[in-house]
């Protein structure tokens, strides 16, 4: 399949059998669309990776045919990998204020804000990319501007959801109402496209305004003593929420996140936070006596380098004593239990008090529970469901919750599938590529090379050097073997073993660089192994010929 005909196309490259990653294609009449460019982090399976990033070469082939990139808001797994496709791709990306102030921030600080064309759709404007009319739909998510898009195409309209839930008293935005939504609806939807992330919970996720209270609850509970609250960064209304809850508290604030501060500059410029407090620095929050504080912190996931990590380890300039508290504002993003665990002990260990939202409604989630899936099938009423947005679980019981509440056509999808969504019966007709790439160092490289193949071994198994001097000496040097008091009996057994192998080859293969190379390779491997129980890699170096 080289270009879309007359009808409409779907294709996830990242997003659709994970949490994360998010990037969308549609395709229609010759043309392609992309819907948000995001990333995710690393986890153990990549050892020295940070970022991980869709593999877009399908639509990097077809970027001729590429109109545009259209974001619909500004968390990480959405507009994280921007910076870093964005110029080889060539085309614009579209965005509301908020979310460009983000994105233009990023493309600065890599060096291509000239290069990159990013245009700005201020009041929910309509605009047209090809044969695909958008105009974004604003929807209550835990970031300002978090938007649906409605994408009209001559084979029929999609509503794409982005990340979203239902909130009475949001605090930031405007969203749109049941009404509007039904609105929507009575003009027909050919496809909802759905985030499937809390397909799970049978309670509706609720309500920023209720968390103000809860947070206020607890953190006049704790008087006299400092209180640090670690939420998402980006969570404009959880940080409208905290500004009030210290006001309310008689507590000055102390921000402690350069991301923190980078979102209050972007939520200010956009007009929010209007009413933001003026911070206090970290030598005046901490001169303070210590119920008169209330300190905000990135690292609620456990990032290692992250404020609250360094405060865990006593190593920044905001300190916790015995009977301080830490408030978690947030919940455990899949993966990151251990980390979160790690930081949590620290503070548990040094007398710190924990309340997670487990203890206390300190967090509410940004995206929808059944309650609120349910509500919105029935405003849209659409022909097909599609779940994204979530791992393979979540996608099959989003489909199984829309049957049953009378959408008659599902179509669940993976990274890489190509969905044809009209004209006819809507489904899968074939794969793409679809892979990983991951900055590894400065580099962009794939996920399952090499590079990556090889240092997964190391980390499991370790490595044995082996040298041959050309003057029938042997030198073995062991890394990473758990032989501390063997290692020397190791390396000389190794070191007879190598020798006796090379002994026995005969003829030409006493020449062949090749021949020695393997036989060296096998005697220190097999040696390793009967000591340690670890098949280490083996690198043979010989000397030039």
């Amino acid at each position: 399949m080289t270009r879309p005909g007359k009808e409409l196309l779907f294709c996830a490259l990242g997003g659709s059998g994970e949490i994360g990653m998010n990037v969308n294609l549609y395709g229609c009449e010759g043309k392609w669309l992309m819907v948000d460019l995001g990333m995710t982090f690393s986890g153990t399976e990549y050892p020295g990776v940070e970022l991980v990033f869709a593999d877009l070469e399908f639509i990097e082939e077809r970027r001729k045919d590429l109109v545009g990139i259209v974001l619909t808001h500004g968390h990480e797994d959405h507009i994280g990998a921007v910076p870093y496709f964005a110029k080889e791709l060539g085309v614009p990306l579209y965005a509301t204020p908020f979310t460009a102030r983000l994105v233009n921030e990023k493309l600065a600080e890599a060096g291509i804000a000239g290069d990159v064309e990013l245009k700005v759709i201020d009041h929910l404007d309509p605009f047209q990319l090809g044969p695909f009319g958008i105009r974004y739909v604003p929807l209550a998510h835990s970031i300002a501007e978090g938007n649906a898009l409605v994408i009209e195409t001559p084979q029929g309209r999609i509503f794409h959801t982005g990340d979203w839930k239902l909130d009475d008293e949001p605090l930031i935005g405007t969203p749109a109402t049941p009404a509007q939504l039904t609105q929507i609806g009575d003009e027909g939807v050919l496809a909802l496209v759905c985030d499937s992330t809390n397909v799970f919970n049978p309670s509706a996720s609720g309500s920023e305004g209720a968390v103000r209270q809860a947070l206020l609850d607890e953190v006049r509970r704790h008087q006299g003593r400092r209180v640090l609250v670690t939420t998402f960064a980006s969570n404009v209304a959880r940080l409208q929420t905290l500004a009030e809850v210290a006001e309310a508290a008689n507590r000055r604030l102390c921000v402690a996140g350069r991301s923190l501060d980078r979102i209050i500059r972007a939520g200010q410029a956009s007009g929010y936070l209007k009413h933001f407090p003026q911070t206090v620095d970290f030598d005046t929050a901490m001169n303070l006596p210590r119920g008169e504080v209330l300190i905000v912190a990135t690292g609620g996931q456990g990032e290692p380098r992250a404020a609250l990590a360094r405060i865990a380890e006593d190593s920044h300039q905001i300190g916790l004593e015995a009977g301080d508290v830490v408030l978690f504002s947030s919940r455990q993003i899949p993966g990151n239990e251990l980390a979160i665990g790690r930081i949590q002990n620290r503070l548990a260990a040094r007398d710190v008090v924990i309340v997670t939202d487990r203890q206390a409604e300190i967090h509410v989630s940004g995206h929808p529970g059944r309650p609120e899936l349910e509500a919105l099938y029935g405003w849209l009423r659409p022909q097909i469901l599609m779940p994204v947005h979530g791992e393979v679980r979540h996608m099959k019981e989003q489909a199984r919750l829309g049957k049953s509440c009378g959408i008659r056509q599902t179509v669940v999808q993976q990274n890489g599938d190509l969905v044809r969504l009209a004209p006819g019966k809507p489904g899968k007709f074939g794969e793409v590529r679809a892979g990983r790439l991951v900055l590894d160092g400065d580099l962009i490289v794939p996920a399952d090379g090499e590079a990556m193949v090889m240092r997964r071994r190391l980390a499991y198994n370790g490595l044995v050097i082996v040298v041959l001097d050309g003057k029938g000496r042997v030198h073995v040097e062991g890394i990473g073997l758990p032989l501390d008091e063997d290692y020397d009996e190791f390396v000389a057994e190794a070191r007879e073993d190598v020798a006796v192998a090379l002994t026995k080859l005969k003829g030409g293969q006493r020449h062949d660089r090749d021949a020695i190379t393997e036989v060296a390779r096998l005697a220190a491997r097999r040696a390793a192994t009967r000591w340690s129980g670890k098949k280490p890699q083996v690198r043979v170096i010989l000397p030039e010929a």
